[in-house]
């Protein structure tokens, strides 16, 4: 077997340890490759949003709230019983990408790779995660308000 990129140890040593555990809800992060402001383009950032409510991908798992920065994309994730995280993560990455890719042909490799994820374990946990995630865009000077910013959701709006 070859040997692998320190990116890829990187990420092999991230995940050694962790477990993928059905019915918890999990703290999911991707970048984009290069971390490419791609979803500064309203184009790519629609159809981004569109394939991520896909109800194919969610058949087991229930995306809770997520938000879809200018390179990366945080979601909160309650994991079903049928799903593996990585698996998921996996099916995300390939449908988003590709609906991106077809919406803008010009874009090349959408996500990086790996991804982070935390378990969430308390519902105080879940509560100050989904308030992260609203509030990433007003942090990071894109808008005043979390409400005037187009590509986030919240299962409890």
């Amino acid at each position: 077997m070859g040997k692998l990129s320190p990116v890829h140890r990187g990420h092999a040593a991230l995940r050694r340890g962790r477990v993928s555990l059905p019915n918890q809800v999990y703290l999911v992060t991707f970048t984009t490759s290069q971390r490419a402001p791609l979803f500064s383009d309203p184009d790519c950032a629609m159809s981004m949003a569109r394939a991520l409510i896909d109800r194919r991908l969610w058949a087991s798992s229930e995306l809770l709230a997520w938000v879809l920065m200018p390179d990366h994309w945080h979601g909160l994730v309650a994991l079903g019983e049928r799903d593996y995280l990585p698996s998921l993560v996996q099916r995300l990455k390939a449908n988003t990408g590709r609906h991106v890719r077809q919406a803008d042909p010009r874009v090349g490799r959408v996500w990086g790779s790996g991804y982070h994820d935390r378990l969430l374990r308390a519902e105080e946990q879940l509560v100050d995660a989904a308030r992260y995630l609203v509030m990433n865009p007003v942090r990071a000077g894109l808008v005043r308000r979390a409400g005037d910013y187009p590509y986030w959701d919240a299962k409890w709006l």
